[in-house]
């Protein structure tokens, strides 16, 4: 999964179901757009290749360091599958990527065929999980894109931790809560544009895209801006002990949020989370 580029509307109040629903939806009404890509295009020629890796090499070496190699891993919110793919290429034995959007998972699909490994991918609401995924896995991966479209972080994460087994290992890469406070696109993108805390969700109403403006799909979707306290305390109340954290200087987002990067002046983009299943 990833990051919408997207414009504010008023938020109405929906329940937490609900906004899962609607989010669903939106990410399916926008797979034809990432289709039409040129990325896509490229990304059936890459999957070809035994050592094919989309992954950056922050989470490479993370993900060396917790140790993937012969061990069963599972991908939270795995998008067209590139990423679960890109766990074969560390040494994953068996990988599994779940994602609600089926529009998605047929893209994912259609990269396993292309690629020399075979993950299992599943569709499922992560809130709503098969019982056959429940303490099966000896590492479960998060990345960008994915944390903020959980209006219950606490929830969310008490069904990750479900996942894992007893010593099992919880990575997470993500883009940092302080980027939601600025506008790479405004004419001054260093300007503070929005509020660290903010409780209501950004409701955009486009196709979500990771560059440029999406056009218009009738479906609504929920961006929630989560500050760092509550996914500590999210991880924690799961159950899991916090083994690492780490927060980044260097984007992990679209290119329009290099601007962060030049200069003298640093600013957190993206950090990583290690927490064990006691």
């Amino acid at each position: 999964m990833s990051e919408p580029q997207r414009t504010k509307t008023r938020f109405k109040m929906v329940s937490h179901k609900d906004v899962i629903t609607s989010n669903r939806d939106a990410w399916n009404a926008s797979a034809d757009h990432h289709r039409r890509s040129a990325e896509w295009a490229r990304l059936t020629d890459a999957v070809a290749d035994k050592s094919f890796s989309c992954l950056d090499s922050t989470l490479t070496e993370q993900l060396q360091q917790v140790g993937v190699t012969g061990k069963s891993v599972i991908q939270l919110g795995c998008n067209n599958g590139r990423e679960v793919l890109s766990l074969f290429a560390l040494g994953a034995l068996e990988v599994v990527g779940v994602d609600q959007s089926s529009a998605f998972l047929k893209q994912a699909q259609e990269l396993a065929e292309r690629s020399q490994y075979s993950p299992e991918f599943v569709e499922a609401d992560i809130h709503e999980l098969p019982a056959t995924l429940n303490a099966r896995f000896d590492v479960a991966l998060i990345t960008i894109g994915v944390v903020n479209w959980m209006p219950d972080l606490g929830l969310f994460f008490s069904h990750v931790a479900r996942t894992l087994k007893p010593g099992g290992t919880l990575v997470i890469y993500e883009t940092h809560p302080f980027l939601e406070m600025l506008d790479p696109e405004a004419s001054d993108p260093w300007r503070i544009s929005g509020s660290y805390f903010q409780t209501e969700p950004v409701v955009e109403t486009g196709a979500i895209v990771y560059e440029g403006k999406g056009e218009a799909t009738g479906q609504r979707s929920y961006w929630h801006i989560h500050r760092l306290g509550d996914l500590l305390m999210g991880v924690l109340g799961a159950g899991l002990r916090l083994c690492a954290f780490n927060e980044y200087a260097h984007s992990n987002r679209e290119d329009l949020y290099d601007v962060y990067t030049q200069g003298v002046v640093q600013v957190p983009m993206c950090y990583a989370l290690v927490a064990d299943k006691l």
